[in-house]
């Protein structure tokens, strides 16, 4: 593990389960386990599959300016956000680029919760409080447990009512095992899925109650990576491993627009007075590339980072590939021209590992493209 500064409580679990807890965020997180990630895969796809988010980073805004603070930070109109909802936005620098997503809990009329991961949400929200009747609280005791899948809804209702009604982006304030505990109709799967946001002296007991009354079920633990299959085939993106961060421009400084990343639907509409909203507006139609999917031939996913080529010249890179056995596809996620977020341009892909993989473009969500599953009812 490298030198983190933030630690989980499920630690040794994780290391019980092969885990050498690799920094994300700044918190030793499972990016691998001694088990096969396509049946982690396969788990949250058909069953459940519970996931250590800890390293989300939970920060508490309250006060009479706090919705304020939100509305300076972020790209969503909160005033429209009541307590009980949740919601997902983007911050941008002053220059209308990406700098990090959340979701945004309202749990009281002057009282929010922002979750983001590894961009600048806590400095975004710090600078945006300056001078205004506002508490902001960094709060690594709250651990969030992530149970994703068709059968998490009926697991918790065992032990949890009105865990059916509860609707997408919804907040239940309740008890699980009886200990304190918020369950949020979130995740980051595409599945129908629930956060179990629970303290750090519950999160043990929470972790292994699940994993011992959901084995019979299907339910088993998975790593933080296993993510990155399911995210793909679901069009969710990863700061900063989608991002021109990753994958620089040769004559332009880092930052992407929410018009190029597909993200520009956070805006609330009308909405102006956030960071970078004058050039966010300005920087519409002037896109240098898209986020855009694609669909491979073969059972062979490309590396991360393995370029897309058109007519022998180099297009456009790879930032995450997966092969689903339980759809019998290959598909990506890549940041291509402008002229190819459409469907059914051929493209190849270079994998050093497989070699040329012809390709051709597809939007995306590639699984569930109405999004029936994530937010289906009862």
């Amino acid at each position: 593990m490298t030198a983190s500064w933030r630690f989980s409580a499920l630690a040794d679990r994780h290391r019980a389960l092969g885990s050498a807890l690799e920094d994300w965020s700044g918190m030793g997180t499972a990016w691998s386990y001694d088990a096969d990630p396509t049946a982690e895969y396969m788990a949250i796809r058909t069953k459940a599959g519970l996931m250590d988010v800890s390293g989300l980073k939970k920060v508490h805004i309250t006060g009479a300016g706090a919705s304020h603070v939100i509305d300076r930070a972020t790209t969503r109109n909160v005033e429209k956000l009541m307590p009980g909802r949740a919601v997902y936005a983007c911050m941008l620098n002053d220059g209308g680029k990406f700098v990090d997503d959340c979701v945004i809990y309202r749990t009281g009329p002057n009282a929010f919760m922002v979750v983001h991961g590894s961009g600048q949400g806590f400095e975004q929200l710090t600078m945006a409080a300056e001078g205004r009747d506002v508490s902001i609280r960094f709060d690594d005791n709250l651990h969030d447990l992530s149970l994703q899948g068709p059968l998490a809804v009926d697991y918790l209702a065992k032990h949890v009512p009105g865990i059916r009604d509860l609707n997408y982006f919804g907040i239940l304030q309740t008890s699980l095992f009886g200990v304190p505990a918020m369950i949020t109709r979130t995740g980051y799967t595409g599945e129908r899925g629930y956060e179990l946001f629970v303290r750090g002296q519950d999160a043990g007991m929470v972790w292994d109650r699940i994993l011992d009354e959901g084995k019979e079920m299907g339910i088993v633990p998975c790593r933080f990576t296993t993510l990155d299959l399911l995210r793909t085939e679901s069009y969710l993106l990863f700061f900063p491993y989608d991002n021109s961060e990753m994958y620089p421009f040769e004559d332009q400084p880092c930052g992407d627009t929410l018009w190029e990343l597909g993200l520009d639907f956070t805006v609330s509409p009308g909405k102006t007075g956030f960071r970078g909203a004058e050039e966010h507006y300005r920087l519409k139609g002037r896109e240098r590339f898209k986020i855009w999917g694609l669909k491979l031939e073969g059972d062979k996913a490309p590396g991360n980072g393995a370029p897309v080529f058109r007519d022998g010249k180099q297009v456009g890179v790879v930032t995450q590939a997966m092969h689903s056995p339980l759809n019998n596809w290959t598909v990506a996620i890549a940041r291509l021209p402008v002229d190819c977020a459409n469907a059914g341009t051929k493209l190849t892909v270079h994998c050093a590992e497989h070699g040329e993989i012809a390709a051709v473009t597809s939007p995306m969500p590639f699984l569930d493209p109405e999004k029936k599953v994530r937010t289906a009812k009862g």
